[in-house]
């Protein structure tokens, strides 16, 4: 997608709006009726604030330690920066019958994707309608599996939180322990998987299933989001399955129920929804490399979920199998992939790469007491929005929390996104003579 100069305030408009939320939550969450935990600190709201807004679910202090307001407002920053606020305001427009206008529609468009204008209304009531109905039902399954534990409100009240921070990708639960006393709870983990899922697969590709119903009749991108899920899924189970059941940190001592919920569960939610089951910092090394590889990937394009995506992943993976085999370009599912695309893919890549070795660089300086892999992980978390962590965040300093802030911000816009901001399109008629540089 190209930026012209007549797109550029769209982008900063939508750039202007998560920062003017992300502010307003902190200054809720500082409130004292916000948080019983004693006297949080600007930096811990900035911070949960962030977290939220972005839907990574990355924590500096326990969830549980907010009071129910401070929790609601949690939610709201949740869904409010799952759906975009531009897909909720034009849903509520449209739903009081008023047009929306000219330059309205360029921020919904920047918002919604690749969106003709004349479908705009129709994607974001869709969007919404769509998000509040799996909500919906998920907070209805969890109320009924609950009730008789907890009681009918506070049931309710979990599982409305839970389905929330799960559709929208977020990844925060209301206890430290988050998932893991549910994890061979059958219901629990079937509800919130599916809410993930669909939530990371991408709204187009949603409402193309709704209209086309027909495999052949999707369009590409369709088919690649479902395929590419369908496989990184299936095979993050196995390889989860196959290297925790010979865990004893794990799974090793878990029954097979338990075994197959905890890693289909973690094998899903990795790819940035950032629950967890399972204790992460004790899991293989070698199921650690495997979700730093999910959280880097990511969900579908314009869906809940971050990372550089499927849609990108699969082009760079055809592109290059395309460049071994001698091809003049790349194809997926008889469909040749445009140079264009295959740069924009590889320039996202390359970002997400630079950023991740810059953050991690500087965080191994001044946050020493913690290991490479801790850090790490804690950044390509954050960059993919998926909230899982190795037990360091909270033991971060300021500075640390301030660049997690960032990574957040950026993973949630899109690294691709940012680029196009800071940079100033530069058009020249001037030509310089090809080189030849030695390669390899």
């Amino acid at each position: 997608m190209k930026i012209y100069n007549s797109s550029s305030k769209p982008i900063y408009l939508l750039v202007g709006g998560f920062l003017f939320f992300i502010v307003l939550g902190a200054m809720l969450l500082k409130l004292p009726s916000a948080y019983s935990g004693g006297e949080l600190s600007w930096v811990k709201a900035f911070f949960t604030a962030t977290s939220a807004v972005t839907v990574t679910g990355l924590s500096v202090v326990d969830t549980a330690n907010f009071t129910q307001f401070g929790q609601v407002v949690i939610m709201l920053l949740i869904q409010i920066g799952g759906l975009g606020f531009m897909t909720l305001a034009i849903a509520v427009i449209a739903s009081l019958g008023s047009k929306i206008g000219f330059g309205s529609q360029q921020v919904a468009y920047e918002a919604l994707g690749v969106v003709p204008f004349n479908m705009i209304k129709e994607t974001a009531k869709f969007v919404l309608l769509f998000a509040l109905l799996l909500e919906s039902i998920s907070t209805l399954i969890l109320t009924i599996t609950w009730a008789n534990e907890k009681g009918i409100a506070q049931a309710f009240y979990e599982g409305l939180f839970l389905s929330i921070s799960a559709f929208n990708n977020a990844g925060f639960a209301l206890t430290a322990e988050n998932i893991i006393p549910y994890v061979d709870n059958i219901p629990v983990n079937l509800a919130l998987t599916t809410l993930i899922i669909l939530g990371g697969l991408g709204f187009t590709v949603v409402m193309d299933i709704k209209r086309n119903r027909l495999w052949r009749k999707f369009s590409l991108n369709t088919k690649i989001v479902l395929s590419a899920t369908l496989v990184l899924n299936l095979v993050g189970f196995l390889i989860l399955f196959l290297l925790e059941t010979h865990n004893p940190n794990t799974l090793e001592n878990a029954g097979l129920q338990q075994q197959i919920l905890a890693s289909w569960f973690q094998a899903v939610t990795t790819r940035t929804a950032g629950f967890n089951s399972l204790d992460i910092s004790q899991m293989a090394d070698a199921s650690t490399m495997i979700m730093l590889l999910y959280m880097f990937i990511g969900g579908g394009s314009l869906s809940t979920a971050s990372g550089i995506k499927v849609g990108t992943f699969v082009i760079l993976i055809a592109a290059t199998i395309a460049f071994i085999r001698h091809k003049e370009s790349a194809t997926i599912f008889k469909h040749s992939i445009s140079t264009e695309q295959v740069r924009k893919s590889f320039v996202l890549f390359m970002i997400s790469m630079i950023l991740v070795f810059v953050s991690v660089f500087i965080l191994l300086i001044i946050e020493s007491k913690h290991s490479f892999i801790d850090v790490l992980f804690e950044v390509v978390s954050a960059l993919g929005t998926v909230g899982l962590s190795r037990g360091i965040t909270g033991d971060l300093s300021p500075t640390g929390e301030f660049i997690l802030m960032v990574m957040m911000f950026m993973g949630r816009l899109g690294p691709l996104t940012i680029a196009y901001i800071i940079t100033i399109p530069s058009h020249s008629k001037l030509k310089y003579p090809s080189g030849n540089v030695h390669i390899g």
